[in-house]
């Protein structure tokens, strides 16, 4: 007989789970084969399929506790009332086991036995399951002892998963955070999301932030599926450059042109990338990092390549389907501070610079500006943004590009390319070069900001105005008045 329960959202015997669990199997004893196997009794291997062997008379008066007396149960044909084929064709193991303990410790075994569709045969057949782990399930029923390792812990989460234990679950997911790295992340990561394991799929995608380059040049990068590929792609918080990682979905799609039996050609190669090829963040890109890749890839509509080409050299800069947020690849939440206290009226514009020089108590980087906007109503603005270290006279972080006001007293954001790194006690100069009509403009500024996080961390900035013609910006009054920021 086969049994086919499905418990808590997990069907325990159909194709789709049946495959992820071989594919996990094969994925997880390459991408793990450094690791050692964790339990009671560590092991490089799966447990032993042999029955116990023990003389059984008076085996009682051998066991001095509840537990050793189980242990000795385990796969064991004393007493068994029940036997599963576990496994397929020649592989398949016959395992006997005790209807009491598993419905002990499985809710999915205690249906099986004892609900109201309760099968009556002595013999059930597991096609989807590995025998060994099975056995690592059963061994840890009755005797709570752990032995997984690298060939097995992935089978070994599906069929705990299957059979509604998240003890063992709880130990397998532990097992996989200790030897999570760079280059088994990804298939981690997939393995995560089809098991509903969102701790470690949040520990693989922490592990990918801080080491993207790493992680994407890894062999299971390419075998991930396009949910995961687009759940990746949309983070701020990739440590990478925009070409590379264009690159990496090309390697992708590649792959997944084969799978799909697919030509790999530039069509089919944009056809299987679908949404992810939203999700490349092309204006952050340098028009020579485009010219010599995405422009070139054919996986682009050519006016799409037009536009970003002209998104790149021209002002005004059409508009373009692709984000332009920067990813920061930094931690916490985003900060921001503001130097003025009240806002005025008519800030004219003719090619010069505002400026204003900063320094900070702590370790910061600087994501973008907060500049004001017309007073004209809604208005496009060119803008040059800089960071400069003030005594060094060295550019740290630029970008061209421009921003839509709305007419109102408030400010709008102007981002960097990728964050600037800001050190303490340092003199900086915050620098931005506005193309457009008469503006807001701030007054009654501060010389000293303090922004206090939610763990009661300080960050304080001094304010000092820049020596030369600065458009008329100082301390006092004029234009910059947001810094933005990451602790």
């Amino acid at each position: 007989e086969r049994w086919c329960p499905i418990v808590g959202g997990v069907a325990s015997n159909h194709d789709g789970q049946e495959a992820a669990s071989n594919a996990a199997h094969s994925g997880a004893a390459t991408a793990l084969s450094a690791a050692p196997a964790s339990g009671a009794a560590p092991a490089a291997s799966p447990p032993v399929l042999g029955l116990h062997r023990e003389p059984t008379y008076n085996w009682q008066a051998t066991k001095s506790s509840l537990k050793e007396r189980f242990a000795f149960l385990f796969n064991n044909e004393l007493l068994s009332d029940v036997r599963f084929i576990v496994g397929k064709g020649r592989q398949a193991q016959r395992i006997p086991a005790h209807k009491f303990v598993l419905a002990a410790g499985s809710a999915v075994f205690d249906a099986m036995f004892n609900g109201g569709m309760a099968t009556t045969s002595a013999e059930i057949e597991l096609p989807d399951v590995e025998p060994a782990a099975f056995l690592a399930l059963l061994r840890f029923l009755y005797s709570d002892e752990v032995h997984i390792g690298p060939e097995t812990v992935m089978t070994t989460l599906y069929t705990a998963k299957k059979y509604a234990v998240p003890a063992l679950e709880g130990h397998c997911v532990e097992f996989l955070t200790k030897h999570l790295r760079a280059d088994n992340a990804f298939m981690l990561l997939t393995q995560a999301r089809l098991f509903d394991e969102p701790q470690l799929a949040s520990l693989c995608l922490d592990t990918i932030d801080k080491s993207t380059a790493d992680a994407i040049n890894a062999e299971g990068f390419t075998d991930i599926d396009l949910d995961t590929l687009c759940a990746v792609l949309e983070r701020d918080t990739l440590s990478i450059r925009e070409n590379r990682l264009f690159g990496a979905i090309v390697r992708w799609a590649e792959a997944e042109c084969y799978r799909q039996q697919l030509p790999p050609t530039s069509e089919n190669k944009q056809k299987v990338l679908g949404k992810a090829l939203l999700l490349i963040r092309f204006p952050l890109m340098t028009v020579e990092e485009f010219a010599a890749g995405p422009a070139q890839s054919g996986i682009l509509f050519d006016r799409e390549v037009v536009n970003l080409f002209l998104h790149f050299t021209v002002n005004p800069k059409p508009r373009v389907d692709y984000i332009d947020r920067p990813r920061c690849c930094l931690r916490g939440e985003e900060s921001s501070i503001n130097r003025f206290q009240q806002v005025e009226s008519r800030w004219g514009y003719s090619g010069t610079s505002d400026r204003i020089r900063f320094n900070v108590n702590r370790r910061i980087s600087i994501v973008g500006f907060g500049l004001y906007g017309s007073i004209h109503g809604p208005t496009d603005y060119q803008v040059n943004i800089q960071v400069i270290e003030s005594d060094k006279r060295i550019t740290l972080g630029q970008n061209d590009t421009g921003f839509s006001c709305d007419g109102t007293a408030s400010t709008f954001r102007v981002m960097f390319k990728e964050p600037v790194e800001i050190l303490p006690n340092v003199s900086y100069t915050a620098c931005a070069t506005l193309k457009g009509s008469d503006s807001h403009y701030g007054t009654k500024g501060l010389k000293k900001v303090t922004q206090e996080s939610a763990t009661g961390t300080k960050t304080t900035f001094l304010f000092f105005s820049s020596p030369g013609n600065n458009n008329g910006t100082s301390v006092e009054d004029g234009q910059i008045p947001e810094i933005i920021y990451y602790t």
